[in-house]
């Protein structure tokens, strides 16, 4: 891209100039403070990923433990025990809520997971089916739990990943954009200016040469006319012609330049 695109079509003035150079500021600290936060943006996103990596690993040894106990639960109980579980389940006990964390200016949502009332245990004694319920309630809880902040980590992943292009999309703007336009135009108003102040002095050194020129002109001018009243002068008293008094002049002149050098 040419230079003539890269700068802003503005008028080259002193405050023009002045006006550019605070943006110019402006730019410079915003790239800087916008670097910044995508410094931190993205350390919190590598934080994020790392958790979100271990916390499948966890979901993944949760949910074969589950698995295994409601398998447990089937075998001893048999398969009518789902419906024996629904029919003394009222209300959940496992709740979930969300909030919002804010990082470096980025709300990440955030669920958390919370017990509500009492877990009554109804089942016991049944052939060793309450129990084995139990267990697997506790196992198929636990992996709630995982679960939900698994939820949790891929959401803040998935916004702070947004944040971090948008952020990033800002920073390559002002550093590849907003501030090379800036600092040419800088550039281009500075020249502007000094080609002025040539100018202006150049038309400077022209009227001083000119008024010296006119000076000499008007010396001159006075200087023949008082040759030529002294000539008038001296014809009338010695009675000869204009010229020749002209001529008399002329050569006292020369005698007393020669005297003088």
């Amino acid at each position: 891209m040419s230079g003539q695109s890269q700068r802003l079509n503005v008028v080259p003035t002193v405050t023009v100039l002045g006006v550019i150079k605070a943006r110019l500021i402006g730019a410079t600290r915003g790239h800087a403070l916008l670097k910044k936060k995508s410094d931190a943006l993205t350390v919190q996103f590598r934080q994020i990923l790392k958790k979100i990596v271990s916390t499948k690993e966890e979901m993944g040894e949760f949910m074969k433990t589950s698995s295994f106990a409601l398998t447990e639960v089937k075998y001893v109980a048999g398969d009518n025990i789902k419906h024996t579980v629904l029919e003394n389940v009222h209300t959940a006990t496992l709740r979930v809520r969300s909030r919002t964390e804010n990082v470096a200016g980025v709300k990440l949502p955030k669920f958390e997971y919370f017990h509500e009332g009492e877990t009554k245990n109804d089942l016991t004694g049944l052939a060793r089916g309450g129990q084995q319920v139990q267990k697997c309630r506790e196992a198929y809880v636990k992996a709630i739990e995982v679960l939900v902040e698994l939820a949790s980590l891929q959401t803040s992943f998935l916004t702070l990943d947004d944040a971090i292009k948008t952020t990033n999309r800002r920073v390559n703007a002002l550093e590849n954009v907003v501030k090379p336009r800036l600092e040419n135009t800088i550039s281009y108003i500075k020249g502007e200016l000094d080609e002025l102040e040539r100018e202006d002095f150049f038309r400077l050194k022209k009227i001083q040469g000119y008024k010296k020129r006119e000076l000499e002109r008007q010396l001159a001018s006075a200087h023949q006319f008082a040759e030529d009243q002294v000539a008038e002068k001296m014809s009338l008293q010695k009675g000869i012609s204009i010229n020749a008094a002209h001529n008399l002049l002329t050569e006292a002149n020369k005698k007393d330049e020669d005297i003088i050098f």
